[in-house]
């Protein structure tokens, strides 16, 4: 199909979700019914489109965000689908900062899950339009009236029904369009098999009636036409309400909720119907604002159309076997063309496209040209990371960029022998280009090369791809938490340090105080200007304290809230090098912190455990021996619900344990809460005292 060059027919839109809410499976029919794939992938068969890594066929889970282009009603819908898993959010994060819109995809019988809760945190932070789908509607407890509440409870959601299902769990066979009151009727599970669109049967017909009315009263609120309407009890139309709803769609101020079954093949063809109707193209939203970078380029705005000057942020990096790294990148503004020469304006850097790709999952298509509102994959970058603006070099702009958290969990890889060291830290060179949330790092006291990332499976899969994909011959060791320092009372000190260069003495002296900063568990440095002083020795010092914070003194884990305050320094301006300024800085910091009594902190995890009621309290007295703290008991269903929060280093192998304490019917998902002191005992056994 031709490429539509009306920008009004582009949706831009990611599938998101817990884990197990049936995102992928949802992700695959869309292919399916949109004529992009010719049979259906299933997840559990590990045949799955969109999961084409082999560590996601094998575990039945998304690793990472997938990418395609499809059609639908002569529409161009690029799709990303991402992870559900919390140790992959990062990927999450990443592609909500690109997506005009968003499908929030929800099992029907648990309601909201934990990182639905999360993915919805991350779509509010990027102003992302979102619809939700109830999926599993066929799936014992399935309960439409329970998720909607626990949507506007758990999300504080403006959320309102835009279809009802008809019938549930077993019995469930269709659902019906409050927008245009039709019933939509499956009476097979067949793939082939369209719906069957009727009038609505009497029996359903007053509770269609019922909630349309609540959808229009709840528009209402948003467009003066329909609240005239309300207020002189006069007709709807379709279109009205159409109208109505995507305005305030596009504007964040209702979600309407879709309904479905993804594998058994129902529900789609109307999602796929209100992602065109409703969700936002790219000319719907505001002209993408620039930020400043001081001497490189000022704040300015683009608009999103092909005539303007290029711009585009590169949102993740891939590493391809054939064609070395693949940049994955949103277009805001402009036309790209193949061998052309763009800026680079986070890392000032000129860069030059040597290919464009439009993927497919992990096929690709060639591109000659790529224009504003496309999501593509280029080649040829040298410097780019996940976050940088590419732009026309006449017309520079940058915008944002993303933040991601720290890792909170490590192990240690050993190469089986000197010559497997180099192709290790490749490899790892190349993970961490892909991945921002993973670190590499040396430790100091072993020599051994450690990686941390976001949690258990995270780092197993970055392992196994190693060991399979990189083909490194290493050892790999068991995984360890990432602890933090922190230090109990304010603190001050001065350092003073010189060193001679060429019959000359260069010298400086750096005083400064610590103290506690509790309300953030960031580090703050203060270093104040002076008059006559160059800003680079400002900067050396500032430059030496923010590396030096990355390591404690007791156990050389980074610090955390912590507030540092440079009281005096002082200048000769006949003898200036910044060396001697980060160093007399630097060691006024550890003069401080070993006067401040540091204290060793440890991750606590959010944990959510869902239980037959039977074993609620085998898996509470389990919680307590982990030195955890239950923090409430609720129901979904006919199952309990344990919040918890319980300290990472309790929680290896948790998922096997629980199911053990339960045969097999309790599961559970973690999610990094917040940093606490570690017990003295523990610190000291730590510490070898």
């Amino acid at each position: 199909m031709s490429t539509p060059l009306d920008l009004s027919k582009y949706r831009n839109i990611g599938i998101m979700a817990h884990i197990d809410a049936g995102k992928t499976t949802t992700s695959e029919r869309i292919l399916y019914y949109t004529g992009r794939s010719h049979k259906l992938g299933e997840v559990h068969e590990g045949t799955a489109t969109m999961d084409w890594m082999v560590q996601e066929q094998e575990r039945g889970i998304t690793i990472t965000s997938a990418a395609t282009t499809t059609f639908w009603k002569d529409h161009r819908i690029n799709l990303i689908d991402t992870p559900g898993h919390v140790d992959f959010t990062v990927e999450v994060e990443r592609s909500l900062r690109v997506l005009d819109g968003a499908i929030a995809v929800f099992d029907a019988a648990n309601g909201v899950e934990p990182q639905s809760e999360t993915v919805w945190r991350q779509a509010e932070r990027y102003h992302v339009p979102r619809i939700a789908f109830l999926n599993k509607m066929d799936k014992v407890g399935a309960d439409h009236e329970m998720c909607i509440q626990s949507m506007r409870e758990k999300l504080n959601a403006n959320v309102a029904f835009a279809q009802l299902p008809m019938g549930a769990e077993s019995s469930f066979k269709g659902v019906i369009d409050l927008i245009e009151l039709k019933a939509y009727i499956w009476h097979t599970d067949d793939k082939d098999t369209p719906p069957k669109v009727t009038d609505i049967p009497a029996e359903y017909l007053d509770d269609a009636l019922l909630y349309r009315q609540e959808l229009i009263e709840n528009l209402a609120d948003f467009d003066d036409t329909l609240a005239e309407a309300v207020l002189s009890d006069a007709k709807v139309t379709v279109e009205q309400l159409k109208h109505a709803l995507r305005n305030a769609v596009v504007a964040i101020k209702l979600i309407p909720i879709f309904l479905g079954s993804s594998f058994r093949n129902k529900g789609i063809q109307p999602l796929l119907d209100a992602v065109v109707d409703f969700l936002p193209s790219p000319l719907d939203l505001p002209p993408v604002e620039g930020v400043e970078i001081e001497g490189v380029v000022k704040s300015g705005k683009r608009s999103p159309t092909a005539e303007d000057s290029f711009s585009g942020i590169v949102f993740k990096i891939m590493t391809d076997p054939f064609v070395g790294a693949l940049f994955f990148m949103r277009i805001y503004s402009g036309t790209i063309k193949t061998g052309e020469a763009v800026l680079n304006t986070l890392k000032n850097k000129k860069e030059r496209i040597t290919k464009i790709l439009r993927m497919h999952a992990n096929d690709r298509e060639e591109l000659q040209t790529a224009s504003a509102g496309e999501i593509v994959a280029v080649v040829g970058l040298k410097f780019a990371t996940t976050g940088d603006t590419l732009c026309d070099i006449h017309a520079p702009i940058a915008y944002e960029s993303m933040k991601f958290p720290d890792p909170v969990i490590s192990l240690a890889i050993e190469p089986k022998s000197s010559g497997d060291l180099d192709k290790l830290n490749q490899s790892l060179n190349k993970l961490a280009q892909e991945d921002p949330s993973l670190k590499v790092s040396t430790s100091e006291e072993t020599g051994q090369v450690l990686i941390s990332g976001m949690g258990e499976l995270h780092l197993q899969i970055i392992a196994d791809r190693l060991l399979r994909e990189f083909k490194v011959n290493a050892n790999v060791g068991n995984p360890q938490v990432s602890y933090r320092e922190c230090i109990s009372v304010p603190a001050k000190a001065a350092d003073s340090f010189s060193r001679p260069i060429q019959n000359k003495t260069y010298s400086a002296n750096v005083s400064l105080s610590i103290e506690p900063h509790n309300e953030k568990t960031n580090v703050e440095i203060h270093v104040p200007s002076k008059a006559m002083v160059p800003v680079n020795i400002v900067n050396a010092i500032k430059e030496s304290l923010t590396g030096s914070v990355g390591s404690g003194t007791l156990c050389g884990y980074p610090l955390v809230n912590l507030k540092v305050t440079v009281n005096d320094y002082s200048y000769d301006p006949q003898a200036v090098d910044e060396i001697v300024y980060k160093v007399a800085a630097s060691n006024a910091l550890r003069a401080a912190l070993n006067q401040a009594k540091p204290v060793m902190m440890e991750p606590i995890m959010k944990v959510e455990i869902v239980v037959p009621p039977d074993y609620s309290g085998t898996i509470v007295s389990d919680v307590n021996s982990r030195r955890g703290q239950v923090q409430g008991l609720d129901t979904r269903g006919h199952l309990q619900v344990v919040h918890a929060h319980i300290p990472l280093s309790e929680l290896f192998g948790y998922e096997t344990d629980i199911r053990s304490l339960s045969q097999g019917r309790a599961s559970s998902s973690m999610q990094f809460s917040h940093y606490e002191v570690l017990p003295k005992n523990l610190q000291d056994k730590i510490l070898g005292m």
